[in-house]
């Protein structure tokens, strides 16, 4: 016994039937959050694109694939949500579908492995999430066995439509919704799969190793060379210690000292010739 498709319904027919649905979520306060796609290409920037590539090398669906694309395009995706593991997606058909996607999450050993062997190559969050790194992270992070992306069999879904595919038409379109949602929020394919973008990060940092001493005496900079060089005013909080100071007061005195005992023997050798008579004789000698 074959199954009875439906007719198919045009793509205004479809707009207009998910508008009036959406209208009626709007009233019992539920907000819809459509995948809106310009021209032809579904994501444009690093992770959108590396979702979608990974999502075609899934051979098993390759015959769902194109139906797909062609509805997400279109714009039958008109509820996209991605949260912890989870997408919930309503799609426009010959009526409108609730999708529902889990993704497995990923391995705490195999998190754990790429964070590691990205230590030191990421600066900064914006970078990892503008996708702005080298070409050997972006080849580990996109390794199809132990990268960050889901193989098929860490996904599992269901639609509500009467489609006896494992996967329709309806899962496909909602799948490449969020690759293009990935565009403009990355962060969300980090929450997708359970784990924290900034572990990325915290491994470079750990992976610099920090030197046990201190730097030396010269080179560092004290409170009147930051004055000087920035037109700061410290407070006395942020002056240096008292101790240095004390120091050099005690040196101070030490050298007063000096320079009065050198004085009193130059004033000694200055007094001598006026010991000798005017008369010119020599001392000792007699008149």
């Amino acid at each position: 016994m074959y199954h009875q498709l439906k007719p198919y319904v045009p793509v205004a027919k479809r707009r207009a039937e998910a508008a009036r649905e959406l209208a009626k979520l709007a009233k019992a306060g539920q907000r819809a959050a459509p995948v809106v796609i310009e021209g032809r290409t579904i994501a444009h920037t690093f992770w959108g694109k590396a979702w979608c590539e990974n999502l075609e090398s899934y051979s098993d669906y390759s015959n769902r694939l194109p139906r797909g694309r062609t509805y997400v395009r279109n714009g039958s995706v008109v509820d996209l949500a991605l949260s912890p593991g989870k997408v919930a997606a309503r799609v426009s058909g010959s009526s409108l579908y609730r999708v529902s996607i889990e993704v497995t999450p990923l391995a705490k050993a195999r998190w754990k492995d790429l964070c590691k062997d990205c230590a030191g190559a990421i600066d900064s969050v914006v970078e990892l999430l503008q996708g702005r790194f080298a070409k050997g992270v972006m080849e580990r992070l996109c390794h199809p066995k132990t990268g960050l992306f889901p193989a098929p069999t860490e996904i599992r879904f269901s639609c509500t439509c009467p489609d006896w595919a494992s996967m329709c038409k309806h899962v496909a379109a909602a799948l490449y919704g969020v690759g293009a949602r990935l565009d403009r929020s990355p962060e969300l394919f980090f929450a997708l799969r359970q784990v924290d973008e900034k572990d990325l990060i915290a491994e470079a940092g750990h992976a610099l190793a920090l030197p046990q001493a201190g730097p030396a005496a010269d080179r560092i900079l004290g409170t009147q060379g930051l004055e000087e060089l920035f037109g700061l005013e410290l407070g006395p909080a942020e002056r240096e210690p008292a101790a240095p100071a004390r120091k050099a007061r005690r040196k101070a005195p030490a050298r007063k000292k000096k320079t009065k005992a050198a004085s009193t023997r130059s004033g000694a050798r200055a007094a001598e010739p006026s010991a000798t008579p005017r008369s010119g004789l020599r001392r000792g000698q007699k008149k």
